[in-house]
């Protein structure tokens, strides 16, 4: 594993151990050339994937790419990382033993859509308007009015006139 500090490729394991979910290998390693410490997870994959995009393109599946717009759709949002990871490792997991290696870029973005509406509603709202390119408010109503009324907060209070 190269170091990220100095490029060295003699990098070394100091600790090893399974992530909370058992979904990855978590390694401290160390750089006896620069003596940096960094860490690095490992995960079993099962097939590569390649995602077909819309307009036919065909790029390799990242997973990383996929955090990042979870990330994007949950910012600011309530929602513990470590179910954002589940969500990601289930779509991952859905993908890998679909028995295909192509995956359209429709089909991830389904799964997320999917993922999203039972995890955060705010979310789930931002990423479709993304993913479903919303041009006017009347498609942000329709989507909200899809989710219902599952807010389990109460209704805000009017503001006193004083």
């Amino acid at each position: 594993m190269r170091c990220p500090y100095c490029g060295s490729l003699d990098t070394q394991v100091k600790d090893s151990r399974p992530t909370d979910d058992a979904s990855a290998i978590r390694r401290r390693r160390v750089c006896p050339d620069c003596a940096g410490r960094f860490t690095t997870f490992e995960r079993v994959q099962l097939r590569e994937l390649t995602v077909i995009k819309k307009s036919g393109r065909r790029v390799p599946f990242d997973r990383d790419k996929l955090m990042r717009s979870l990330e994007i759709a949950l910012r600011k949002r309530p929602v513990d990382p470590e179910r954002v990871e589940r969500m990601v490792n289930g779509i991952v997991r859905q993908l890998e033993s679909s028995g295909d290696s192509d995956i359209t870029s429709d089909r991830i973005g389904e799964l997320v859509m999917e993922g999203l509406k039972a995890l955060d509603g705010v979310a789930y709202v931002r990423f479709a308007s993304v993913y479903m390119n919303f041009r006017d408010s009347s498609e942000f109503g329709a989507i909200v009015d899809e989710l219902g009324g599952d807010d389990p907060r109460p209704p805000a209070k009017p503001a006193s006139r004083g």
